[in-house]
């Protein structure tokens, strides 16, 4: 049986994450001399060199590279054991990743997060934010325990599950016809200037399916990277854009300047949703998450 600690797995693959010994030995916690000697007894006892050494910097080996690929998999089970036996002491307690969308996070989380701490109090919810892809390949990896996106979401080994449906609204100039409306059928915008979010937000590609059957004209100069961009641009009368009903709420969610009017119904809508590893051991908090945010939102 081979005898390779999980300890020395972690330093390898600290080593692969920021190129450096120093940078390594902190991230572990552990003296740099204390890392490099670890790493020269794995190359040892493996027979095969992982690291080019070389002043300010260290490279994996092309041996280095597909064992840090296998060490990345051994550690991301080894921590499922330990959640799992956590899980069964206590399956709400302890810590949970969670990532949003950008264009989720800030509305979302000042309606469910003091929810969330008051029906699951010994849960530690760490936050983050990422786009879609990003999102997917981190949970994929186990950085992250549940994501919370827009679905459908066509992607092997995830489950996921419906959290809540999200109507849009539009936003104009009070100087734009359009304002004038108090309901807005999506062919009041053929003709119109679209202010959008840039290239990778799933918002954008939401916006541009809704308004696919009429003529709309994209701003070309422009591409916001946050809804408050998009919000403020609006306001000064440079175009309109369509905005998630939970972004229009708070606030900051009307600036002088800017009005906002429902669509019609049946409104467009974008569905958000809440998805995970297959695998993941820490299904019950992973549920009572998901239970808590769609009793808050609907």
């Amino acid at each position: 049986m081979a005898d390779i600690k999980l300890k020395d797995l972690r330093y390898l693959v600290a080593i692969a994450d920021t190129g450096h010994f120093g940078k390594a030995a902190a991230r572990c916690f552990v003296s740099q001399p204390t890392l490099s000697a670890q790493l020269k007894k794995l190359e040892d006892y493996l027979g095969v060199q992982l690291i080019e050494r070389q002043p300010r910097r260290a490279l994996l080996t092309a041996a280095g590279v597909e064992i840090v690929a296998r060490a990345r998999r051994i550690l991301d089970a080894s921590d499922e054991v330990v959640e799992i036996a956590r899980s069964h002491k206590d399956p709400l307690a302890g810590r949970l990743r969670v990532a949003l969308l950008p264009t989720i996070g800030p509305y979302l989380l000042p309606i469910v997060a003091p929810k969330l701490r008051k029906a699951l109090p010994r849960l530690e919810l760490m936050l983050y934010e990422h786009q879609t892809a990003p999102m997917l390949e981190k949970i994929r990896g186990g950085d992250i325990d549940l994501g919370i996106l827009a679905l459908p979401i066509e992607a092997d080994g995830f489950s996921s599950r419906e959290l809540y449906d999200e109507e849009f609204v539009v936003a104009a100039s009070a100087s734009q016809p359009i304002a004038a409306k108090k309901i807005i059928k999506v062919e009041d915008l053929e003709g119109l200037t679209l202010l959008l979010l840039d290239e990778g937000h799933c918002l954008r590609d939401q916006a541009l399916d809704i308004c696919s059957h009429i003529n709309t004209l994209e701003k070309q100069d422009f591409r916001a990277t946050s809804i408050e961009t998009l919000r403020q641009m609006v306001a000064a009368g440079t175009g309109v854009t369509l905005l998630p009903e939970l972004a229009t709420r708070g606030s900051y969610a009307q600036p002088r300047g800017l009005v906002l009017r429902p669509f019609a119904k049946p409104a467009p809508t974008r569905q958000i949703g809440a998805i995970w590893r297959k695998s993941h051991p820490r299904l019950a908090a992973i549920e009572a998450v998901c239970k808590v945010v769609t009793e808050n939102v609907a």
